[in-house]
């Protein structure tokens, strides 16, 4: 029988309704762990995911809210203490963007949003979990390739995946010494609801070999489940790249 790599793990994940989220969700699911997921507002989504992690023999939570509130994420972790007893890895997955073509048509609202969403609320949500960490658990974070290489239509989006690679270097100089992990993962194009919207994507031929091609959430997720598994004890601070053959530094 497959020994599981995650086997009575706890997991918190962020923006788990949908793509990247939600295959590594359902991938870590697979490999032994109950999976609790926190999503801005689409209800069928989340149900549609709990029930399928469920089908697979874990237990699943599903709560709707925003990351941002601080009384949010402490009412949700605690709930969740309450109910498991722990939490042994946090992925900090939300994410949002607004493309414009020029500096001059970004909207502030939008920039707020973007930072609120992607970099803030994922601070705010590792300074209610990190307490509960213990020796041997782990913070993981979605980054991207922008960080790295730029977007000249996402730039503050592009700002916050920077600020992202910051936050997991200068956190795991923090946790090292409590043996907390924090790592992060930068992702490439990928497949997603949230690029096809907008960015108008048409659909991949599947036929295309991987590197020639936008990576599917669930080739990103593999990338997930190797940080959060003991086969990853040794990384922290570090950031993976599946990006398709991308050349960045760092």
């Amino acid at each position: 029988m497959k020994e599981l790599k995650l086997a009575n793990k706890s997991v918190l994940i962020t923006g788990a309704d949908s793509g990247i989220g939600k295959a590594v969700a359902l991938l870590l699911a697979k490999e032994g762990a109950d999976v609790a997921i926190i999503y801005h507002e689409d209800d069928e989504d989340a149900e549609k995911v709990k029930t399928e992690i469920e089908s697979l023999g874990r237990k699943c939570r599903i709560f709707s809210g925003d990351i941002n509130d601080y009384e949010f994420c402490e009412e949700t972790v605690r709930k969740l203490i309450s109910e498991w007893g722990k939490i042994n890895i946090l992925i900090n997955n939300a994410g949002t963007q607004f493309p414009a073509e020029r500096i001059q048509d970004l909207e502030e609202k939008n920039i707020r949003k973007t930072f609120d969403t992607n970099i803030i609320g994922m601070i705010l949500l590792s300074k209610v979990v990190f307490p509960h960490l213990k020796e041997g658990d782990g913070i993981i974070n979605t980054t991207s390739a922008v960080a790295y290489q730029g977007h000249p239509e996402l730039l503050d989006y592009a700002a916050t995946k920077g600020a992202i690679v910051s936050f997991t270097r200068s956190l795991a100089l923090q946790a090292k010494p409590k043996g907390i992990r924090v790592n992060a993962v930068a992702p490439g194009p990928v497949a997603t609801p949230l690029t096809k919207e907008t960015f108008d994507e048409k659909e991949e031929d599947p036929r295309k070999p991987p590197l020639e091609r936008n990576a599917t959430p669930k080739e990103v997720a593999e990338s997930f489940l190797f940080l959060a598994s003991e086969g990853a004890a040794q990384i922290t601070g570090q950031v993976l790249h599946p990006n398709g053959g991308l050349i960045v530094n760092g």
